[in-house]
């Protein structure tokens, strides 16, 4: 005990140390008070370092100096924070979703950094409505006669119930009682909504006669849940949109549609299974459908409803809509993202879930080459392959739909692929990439071609972490 007394007596004085020029240029940097701070945490973690032997000596200087400057930045880098996505998966909800396209961004940014008409009528120099600002835009890409926005599309579905079914019953067929993820359930979100559950048919099979027998005096709606986070083969029937509203409106009920991932346009251009868009639902006589906004859409989180004028005023009379609203930067994203709906062939080029998903398997084999060749302009000691792989969409779209596609594999002599892994995701920039065979995969698909530099700076310093000095 007395070595380490002795030890700890070469601690710095505070003050003293506080005067150093190199801690008097970060405290210009940040403040005096957070760099007093940083020191006595420091301090304090050498001196418990110290006391548990851990460490035998004080350490210099310019190494407390370092852990000062470290502890700071840490303290004030940001939890929230961009990564680069390695995956393949388009739609990685722990990723964030959607990436917003650059006009939305801009959008975003313009809107937030001052004051806006949010809830301001310019012609008629009052108060309006926030809604108003996606109205006539999205009654021209669906056809709606209005429209409602809210957080996400749970609450979405929850708000539509609670409005028009509250202590009614709704018909659900049993194949559509799904977890929407995260363990949200369309059966609980009925029940907190008011809504009485009236399940038919079985698992695997629905007529339409199971839903005609159901209803009753205490019937408030009939519902259909699109099951776009699975799939049941084999021996199955469901019935469709049109012939559940046909049912509905004879017996002067809604059918509310939840179609979870909202598509705008056609998806089987791109290759993909066949999806309902919100067109066509509505089309076929859905009251009322919802879906999301950050899924194949490619905006923001948000919850979508769009139908009947009659059935949306009521929502925006409800109460339960003040705690589900949403702000001015999601309203500002989706305005954005919807204004490239209204040509298709500028949503493709514009919004970032598009492009990925209409990426080939020759383009992403393109696109491994030019990263190859980024790769190698700093000779780094890595070794590189193009591999073929299997990209998701993700974000409980297309469960069972896999896209062929193309990554390239690195390898670092010394190094294992989860070491690799490891420091790729701790690196300032993470990035998050997929191991195969034993090797790191970069997943094109959902790498921009502006970040392969970013890259080959991190797999840089990577490799100066593990090779010995010359």
């Amino acid at each position: 005990m007395k070595e380490k007394q002795r030890v700890l007596s070469r601690l710095p004085k505070i003050d003293v140390f506080l005067a150093r020029p190199n801690v008097v240029a970060l405290a210009d940097s940040y403040s005096a008070a957070l760099v007093k701070e940083a020191l006595q945490a420091v301090l304090h973690q050498v001196r418990q370092a110290v006391l548990t032997g851990l460490r035998m000596e004080i350490p210099e200087n310019e190494e407390l100096e370092a852990m000062i400057s470290g502890h700071l930045k840490k303290r004030e880098a940001f939890r929230l924070r961009r990564l680069i996505n390695g995956t393949g998966t388009v739609l990685h909800t722990n990723l964030g979703r959607s990436v917003l396209s650059e006009a939305a961004c801009r959008h975003v940014a313009a809107v937030a950094g001052c004051y806006s008409n949010l809830e301001y009528n310019l012609e008629a120099g009052s108060r309006g409505s926030r809604y108003s600002h996606l109205t006539d835009i999205l009654r021209e890409l669906t056809g709606a006669e209005d429209v409602l926005v809210v957080n996400n599309n749970a609450a979405a579905v929850m708000l539509a119930l609670n409005t028009l079914i509250s202590g009614k019953e709704v018909i659900i067929s049993r194949g559509e009682l799904v977890e929407i993820g995260g363990k949200f359930r369309i059966p609980e979100v009925i029940e907190h909504s008011g809504g009485i559950i009236r399940e038919v048919g079985t698992t695997n099979k629905t007529h339409l006669s199971d839903y005609n027998k159901a209803v009753g005096e205490r019937t408030g709606a009939v519902m259909k849940v699109h099951t776009s986070n699975y799939h049941i083969a084999g021996f199955t029937e469901s019935v469709g949109a049109d012939e559940l509203s046909g049912l509905a409106h004879f017996h002067g009920v809604p059918l509310i549609n939840d179609l979870g991932s909202g598509l705008l346009l056609d998806m089987t251009r791109f290759g993909l299974p066949y999806e309902p868009t919100v067109k066509e639902a509505l089309d076929k006589g859905c009251d009322i459908v919802t879906f999301s906004g950050d899924k194949l859409l490619g905006g923001p989180q948000a919850g979508i409803i769009v139908g009947k004028t009659e059935y949306i005023e009521a929502m925006k009379q409800n109460q339960l809509l003040r705690a589900l609203r949403v702000d001015k930067m999601t309203i500002a994203a989706l305005e954005a993202t919807f204004r490239s709906y209204l040509d298709e062939d500028r949503a493709v080029r514009e919004i970032p879930v598009l492009q990925m998903l209409s990426l080939t398997r020759e383009e992403a084999y393109a696109k491994c080459e030019r990263f190859m060749q980024i790769l190698q302009e700093n000779t780094l000691p890595v070794a590189t392959e193009i591999v073929a792989v299997t990209d998701m969409v993700g974000g409980g779209s297309y469960p069972e739909y896999e896209m062929p596609s193309y990554a390239v594999a690195v390898t670092i002599e010394g190094m294992s692929a989860a070491e690799m892994e490891r420091r790729l995701r701790e690196a300032e920039s993470p990035v998050i990439v997929r191991v195969q065979h034993d090797r790191v995969c970069f997943a094109v698909r959902t790498i921009n071609e502006s970040e392969f530099p970013v890259i080959r700076k991190i797999l840089n310093n990577v490799c100066r972490d593990v090779l010995p000095a010359e």
